[in-house]
């Protein structure tokens, strides 16, 4: 190994062991000692619930750990949007768990819980996932009401989307294992099954100091609307539990009783691990983010016996497309070539650029993919399309056009991993958020945005400085200087991958040592929920 592969494995090594102290503080939610007076009520931390609900001995996932991470801080902050969300296995039968955090502002509603909520339902949606609620929020945190409440991808989807779930035939269990108040009580209600823990969860659209206030009823919140009332007399849920433990076991036996679904056939064989050292992506991986490597040296890290085969591999070489098998799932992979590569006239590419033949090759294999039932998995490592008077005359928008449009009419499922740069419309073209992939996850090495931080400083810093000469301001090299280091520093922050997590534009930020398990779960998801349409690419320009 040379110099460079030891300066990189130690600065990808510290990336991954910053990631797992932020995760150890997000675990904590709203902090220790929240989490005690949540244990002296006799109450387990959503994170808790989880864990004991999920199969011990089985892989699981947690999507937007780090939502909210940044935001709201003139509100006390929301770890994890105040809501933890895990992919995983309850009695062997793969599910989705949504658990509110009352250490976090009581477990009320922020603007991005409704849309880490509404993400969680989307996945479900998508792969026909059971979703499993466990509820215990204060509801919408009022200081925000007029971001979360009215509009479409507010907090009434939630309750839109649990009836067109139910009609879908989606199982939907819910717990109420704390508060569960006004709009929020429509949650459990309209789930296919309702538990409630006695003494603890409650239930009711307005509490005893509203009641009073409203008619002049004199009343308790338990008797308004507690256990034994629901139960009982109104009939409202299905099962009384005495406590924590007691529901998440009567969540497990409802779920282990579920039919098998009729499987959708996406190819799988026995697995097998890849030969070459999955722990040495982080000495490949540069420590900068415009050096070159070998894409593919991180392929043969990521896929079953290091074998892949690859799709016109002499032709377009700044996009690697390839087929292989991760966990033992067939997938079609789309990487970018990170490395300087000569095209069909010997002429040199710019590693991590979308030229017009790579674009080609990338359209015609992900219409191979389709055709044959083939999972996409994006890799993505891009500055974007190549740009100048060659290639605009060489039709590089409309070559860019055919593989956005590829990407956005797949009907198979579709994986996207940020290794590095996600830079402007190659986001798009590599299968970013906006394109539906099943699970988006980033590096810690990533980076997202519309350009790298240092070409967005200088373009910024032109239009600053000449609006500053437009005022009269003389601008010395040294004025220069300040407003770019300002510039890129802002920017640079923006472009971090917990930036993007914390907004949901990722579902998560992963050791790539974790990338074959979210690959192969997300296949597993994808694997119950049947394809509806047919593959089409519409009207495109040849």
């Amino acid at each position: 190994m040379d110099i460079n592969f030891n300066k990189n494995e130690d600065h990808n090594k510290l990336l991954a062991s910053e990631l797992r102290q932020r995760l150890a503080k997000v675990a904590l939610g709203g902090g220790q000692k929240r989490i005690e007076k949540h244990h002296s009520k006799g109450k387990m931390t959503a994170r808790e619930r989880i864990d004991f609900l999920l199969d011990d001995k089985k892989p699981a996932i947690e999507i937007g750990a780090f939502v909210g991470e940044g935001m709201y801080e003139e509100h006390g902050g929301c770890p994890s949007g105040g809501v933890v969300v895990k992919i995983g296995y309850i009695k062997g039968k793969q599910c989705i768990v949504v658990a509110n955090d009352a250490t976090v502002k009581a477990g009320a509603w922020f603007p991005i819980t409704a849309k880490k909520n509404l993400r969680a339902q989307e996945i479900s949606i998508e792969n026909r996932l059971p979703i499993i609620y466990l509820v215990d929020s204060a509801g919408v945190y009022l200081p925000m009401q007029d971001e979360i409440f009215p509009d479409k991808e507010h907090f009434g989807r939630i309750f839109r989307n649990n009836a067109v779930m139910s009609s879908m035939g989606i199982t939907q269990i819910a717990a109420v294992m704390g508060s569960c108040v006004a709009g929020g009580a429509y949650l459990p209600i309209m789930s296919d099954e309702a538990l409630i823990v006695d003494k603890t969860g409650s239930i009711f659209l307005a509490g005893s100091y509203l009641v009073k206030a409203a008619i002049g009823e004199s009343i308790d919140n338990e008797t308004l609307g507690g256990a034994t009332t629901h139960c009982e007399i109104s009939g409202v849920t299905d099962y009384k539990s005495k406590d924590d433990k007691d529901a998440l076991t009567t969540i497990q036996n409802i779920v282990s009783k579920i039919g098998d679904y009729t499987p959708t056939g996406f190819n799988r064989v026995e697995a097998a691990k890849p030969k070459e050292n999955p722990e040495e992506i982080f000495g490949i991986l540069p420590k900068a983010r415009h050096e070159q490597y070998d894409m593919k040296e991180i392929i043969k890290r990521l896929v079953d016996n290091s074998e892949f085969d690859e799709y016109k591999e002499g032709y377009g070489q700044s996009i690697i497309t390839a087929y292989a098998r991760i966990d033992g799932w067939a997938v079609g992979i789309v990487a970018n070539q990170r490395k300087l590569v000569k095209n069909k006239k010997g002429e040199m590419q710019f590693g991590g650029v979308i030229y017009s033949d790579s674009a080609d090759k990338a359209t015609r294999f992900i219409a191979n993919c389709n055709q044959k039932k083939i999972p996409l998995v994006f890799l993505q490592d891009v500055t974007g399309f190549m740009v100048g008077s060659k290639s605009e005359h060489g039709g590089i928008i409309k070559d860019g056009a055919k593989m956005v449009n590829a990407v956005s009419n797949s009907v198979v499922p579709k994986f996207t991993i940020v290794i590095g740069n996600s830079y402007g419309a190659g986001n798009y073209a590599m299968c970013g958020k906006a394109y539906d992939p099943r699970l988006i996850a980033a590096w810690p090495s990533a980076e997202l945005a519309v350009m790298s931080g240092n070409s967005a400083a200088k373009v910024l810093l032109q239009i600053e400085t000449a609006s500053l000469k437009k005022q009269g301001e003389k601008i010395t090299k040294e004025k220069e200087e300040e407003l770019f280091n300002k510039i890129k520093s802002r920017y640079d922050r923006q472009i971090s991958p917990y930036y993007a997590a914390a907004r949901l534009w990722t579902d998560a930020i992963i050791n790539p040592l974790e990338t074959r398990t979210w690959i192969s779960m997300g296949i597993e998801a994808a694997n119950q929920a049947p394809i509806e349409k047919p593959f089409n690419l519409g009207v495109i320009q040849v």
